[in-house]
């Protein structure tokens, strides 16, 4: 009987070579991964039955990256996320993104082995999902990406220690970020009047709350990475035809509507 083929992803050296000399003796030919773009080479050159990728590879939920890509090269094959570290979001983000099971560090091996043979056994029938472009996507999960926005604002050494809330922080970002959103689906480089006037008002708002003008540019790059890592864990969502283009759009408008944040802040100063 041919063996499955099977690619395990994980960044762990020790785990790298135990588990799949296992799974080998249960009859599985084994591939490893230690990295994201490791996996990706192997996904586009070699054909594999099953994914077993741990959800954090260097950094957290990259192996929903990997599951995306081997579901959208692949999406035959059975995909396994393994965790250390298991909590009731990153599961429901492992349902959406259409992994087939997801397992808990230290994985019980014969409990593995039965569930990749369990999955082998009844593939379920390929649901193809209709995608959208990355800034509609971003535009219906607003206030998902502006949580967790706010979240690393509390965790952020310096921005932490503010007398500002992270609430008040946000102030006009959500108007600022639906403005962008919808500019980059229409294929804008620039901001419209209402965008740019919420984005003057920020600025203001900041140097009225005497906020710091670094503080604005952190909060920027804090809010650029909450964005980076919402479009990670969509990727089977997002139509990649756009994905480039509208990802480097929306970044290139956030950056404007931050200048010109800069800029009335700026204004302040000089006024007073």
């Amino acid at each position: 009987m041919d063996r499955k083929k099977l690619l395990f992803v994980d960044d762990e050296p020790n785990l790298r070579i135990t588990l799949p000399l296992i799974l080998e003796q249960h009859g599985f030919a084994v591939k490893t991964a230690a990295s994201v773009p490791e996996a990706v080479d192997l996904i586009s050159r070699e054909r594999f039955d099953v994914l077993v990728s741990d959800l954090n590879i260097g950094q957290p939920g990259d192996g929903f990256t990997v599951v995306s890509v081997m579901r959208r090269v692949q999406p035959e094959a059975v995909t396994f996320i393994l965790t250390g570290y298991p909590d009731f979001d990153s599961a429901l983000r492992a349902i959406r993104s259409q992994v087939d099971d997801y397992l808990t560090k230290p994985a019980d091996v014969l409990a593995l082995v039965a569930a990749l043979e369990y999955k082998l056994a009844n593939r379920r029938p390929l649901r193809y999902l209709p995608t959208r472009r990355a800034p509609e996507i971003l535009l219906d999960n607003l206030d998902e990406v502006l949580q967790r926005w706010r979240t690393s604002i509390s965790e952020h050494a310096e921005l932490k220690e503010t007398q500002i809330s992270p609430r008040e922080q946000v102030d006009s970002v959500p108007e600022i970020l639906s403005g962008i959103c919808g500019q980059a689906m229409k294929g804008e480089d620039k901001l419209d009047e209402t965008t740019e006037s919420f984005a003057v008002e920020h600025g203001i708002s900041c140097f009225k709350r005497q906020y710091r003008a670094d503080f604005i540019l952190t909060e920027t790059r804090l809010l650029q990475r909450a964005i980076s890592r919402f479009f990670q864990e969509n990727l089977l969502a997002i139509d990649l035809s756009s994905l480039i283009a509208d990802v480097m759009r929306v970044a290139e408008l956030i950056t404007i509507a931050t200048e010109q944040s800069l800029r009335s802040f700026h204004e302040q100063v000089v006024i007073t």
